[in-house]
């Protein structure tokens, strides 16, 4: 198992490290962003990726359904804390109030390695159309469901399931059955993550549905996260690749979209 999604203080930096590099570039490609923006982040974990825009100079609300996970940040950054520039909220998103959890709404919206973690994505595309200021955006990144690790098998605690890609695909009651063969403790964890991955085609499909246009778009073969993660160097996907529908999905270990209201 890669226990460093265990290390917080090393998280933490991983995180605010890959925004900067590619998450704030990539935006900022098509939509400039200014100092007094509003951020939200939905699904903001330790607080990495929020807090890069807080240093940008923006203003930042980071929102995760579990309390704790953000504590290093609300602890390590008492300026930006004690001068309102950055807040945590735990809240179930679909349960936030737009003024009394969020204070108002939002410029930029980001949710990174989250939507394939949330029931009825759609429902959620659909609402946080109620957080944006007008000419708002909001990112994605994700890894594709059908890539060779888009199961979060990495997390295994068993080292031949966490570098066995792929299997995740097998059907849910085979699926299981490996999973408890292995006496895996985060069978319950995976197997919800086997209802909630999403693939291109159905982000694709959910974002033209809800009135949104696709203003700036990523694929890569390589991750940036793996920069950090294994040393490896990052690769975007070749277009050739990327234009398939369906297989790319295969081959795409991240995606990232930057949307906004039509």
């Amino acid at each position: 198992m890669y226990n460093f999604h265990f290390k917080v203080d090393w998280y933490f930096q991983m995180q605010k490290s890959n925004c900067n590099e590619y998450i704030i570039p990539f935006i900022e490609k098509v939509y400039n962003i200014k100092t007094e923006y509003r951020v939200l982040e939905i699904g903001c974990g330790a607080g990495g990726v929020i807090t890069a825009f807080v240093e940008k100079g923006c203003q930042g609300v980071g929102v995760d359904i579990y309390d704790g996970k953000w504590v290093y940040a609300d602890e390590k950054l008492p300026d930006y804390v004690d001068a309102g520039r950055l807040r945590f909220v735990q809240k179930d998103i679909y349960l936030a109030d737009i003024e009394s959890d969020l204070k108002g709404k939002f410029d930029v919206i980001i949710l990174k390695d989250t939507i394939e973690h949330i029931h009825d994505q759609q429902r959620l595309i659909n609402k946080i159309k109620n957080f944006l200021n007008p000419g708002g955006v909001v990112f994605f990144g994700f890894p594709p469901w059908q890539m060779p690790f888009g199961g979060h098998q990495q997390m295994c605690s068993s080292k031949i399931l966490s570098y066995f890609p792929y299997f995740h695909l097998l059907p849910k009651s085979l699926y299981k059955s490996i999973l408890n063969l292995f006496k895996e403790h985060i069978t319950e964890a995976l197997l919800e993550i086997k209802e909630t991955g999403i693939s291109i085609e159905r982000f694709e499909n959910i974002v033209k549905k809800e009135g949104y246009k696709i203003i700036n778009k990523q694929l890569y073969f390589i991750n940036p996260i793996y920069k950090y993660k294994f040393g490896i160097k990052v690769r975007k996907q070749p277009k050739i690749i990327g234009s398939i529908p369906y297989l790319r999905d295969f081959f795409t270990t991240s995606v990232y979209y930057l949307i906004q209201v039509i």
